[in-house]
């Protein structure tokens, strides 16, 4: 069975940017957004693991063809348990689309990944390069995120505000909690958002959830 055309491709592009499931970032890179790894989320619990034939039957109520012809797109390839998932959530979020449409929208987001939940404003560090930042800036906030988080995306909205309280020499960075569990246990951290604020490079306090911008201001005065 042939894919989709490049036109068909783009112009799905171009749709579901604008339903705000995709996002393109500065550097063109395309990552999808929190709005669909929400529902993304829910059917890949459901569908991830689910055996051939239940796979089968499934991919044949949803595209509306009988299970010969199912099984012969997923044996070909045109359909795999991502794309199912990437389908449905797709067909739960969006609302008068029909099925070629939405297929072809599932092949681009089956392939696309919520890239990082650290703003792009901030230099982001991983479990392998924390620790080189502190050296080269022993006074230092090292922000944590994560996905599919309210909080984080509230915060996010004062960042700004609350970064520019910050006095000057101090440096600050951003990390993907989901993915540093070193850093996690360093600073015992296990919930998103959080401001560890490290002075000398050691970890001198951490705030936890989303708080008032002033809160943060006091935070920094008492420490920096």
């Amino acid at each position: 069975m042939a894919g989709p055309s490049t036109a068909a491709l783009e112009d799905a592009l171009d749709d579901l940017i604008d339903a705000g499931l995709v996002a393109e970032r500065d550097d063109g890179s395309l990552v999808t957004t929190d709005t669909f790894e929400s529902a993304r989320r829910v059917y890949r619990d459901s569908y991830a693991d689910i055996d051939d034939a239940t796979f089968r039957t499934t991919v044949a109520e949803a595209f509306g063809v009988d299970e010969s012809t199912a099984a012969e797109r997923i044996d070909a390839g045109s359909v795999t348990r991502a794309d199912l998932i990437a389908y449905l959530s797709l067909d739960s979020t969006l609302d008068g689309v029909d099925d070629e449409r939405l297929a072809t929208m599932a092949t681009l987001v089956a392939e696309l990944s919520p890239g990082s939940p650290v703003p792009q404003s901030l230099t982001e560090v991983d479990d392998d390069s924390w620790r080189n930042f502190l050296d080269e800036h022993p006074d230092a906030v090292v922000t944590v995120w994560r996905h599919d988080c309210a909080p984080c995306a509230g915060l996010k909205e004062d960042l700004d505000d609350i970064l520019s309280t910050l006095p000057d020499g101090v440096a600050v960075a951003g990390i993907d909690g989901e993915s540093a569990p070193t850093f996690r246990r360093a600073t015992d951290v296990d919930s998103a958002p959080a401001v560890c604020c490290f002075r000398d490079g050691n970890l001198e306090t951490v705030v936890t959830g989303r708080r008032s911008p002033a809160t943060y201001r006091e935070e920094f005065d008492a420490l920096y």
